[in-house]
């Protein structure tokens, strides 16, 4: 016995509603008297400041890049935390960072990812490490500009090494994420 699958077999597709948008499989109910879409970072994940992150946080608002450092051997350690790994103090301070770095590594993000993610791929996540402080690496995107979208720089500029400088967005809400551009556009 052969299936016939040469007509539907399941509830038609599409809105039946005007007021209601799909995108990405996600269904999104906008207001009857607009035409806005919504928020194009709605949907992006943030992070989560515990205790021991949270100054990084707090200075990244404030457009400063600093680095927990061992208050008793000047090592400097991110993520960070109540103990220093190299020398077991529990002393720290926040030591400001120049905010200059290179491409460490990168990688360009195509779907399946989260809705909100699969709306701006291609776009890159990067590893920078720090002028510095060499054995510090942190995760972030390379944009063209500090509040423009995470898909902004061309794939093609990307490279291994190239040199970059922090930047700090203006989010409508939750923590200032730091992202990075090239030092030479």
């Amino acid at each position: 016995m052969r299936a016939d699958h040469s007509r539907p077999t399941g509830p038609a597709t599409g809105p039946a509603d005007p007021s209601v948008t799909v995108r990405d499989s996600m269904t999104t109910s906008l207001p009857p008297d607009t035409d806005t879409p919504p928020d194009p970072a709605a949907g992006l994940l943030l992070p989560v400041p515990d205790d021991d992150g949270a100054p990084f946080w707090e200075y990244a608002a404030r457009g400063e890049l600093r680095v927990q450092t061992c208050a008793d051997c000047d090592e400097p350690r991110f993520p960070p935390r109540p103990c220093c790994p190299h020398c077991q103090s529990f002393g720290a301070r926040w030591q400001r960072m120049s905010g200059r770095g290179r491409i460490w590594s990168y990688v360009l993000a195509h779907p399946p990812l989260l809705p909100a993610y699969a709306a701006l791929a291609p776009y890159n996540a990067i590893v920078v490490e720090l002028a510095e402080a060499p054995r510090i690496r942190l995760v972030g995107n390379l944009v063209a500009a500090p509040d423009a979208a995470l898909n902004s720089v061309d794939p093609a500029r990307l490279r291994i090494g190239a040199p970059v400088k922090a930047v700090f967005p203006t989010p409508p809400g939750g923590p200032t994420v730091p992202r990075w551009m090239l030092e030479r556009p």
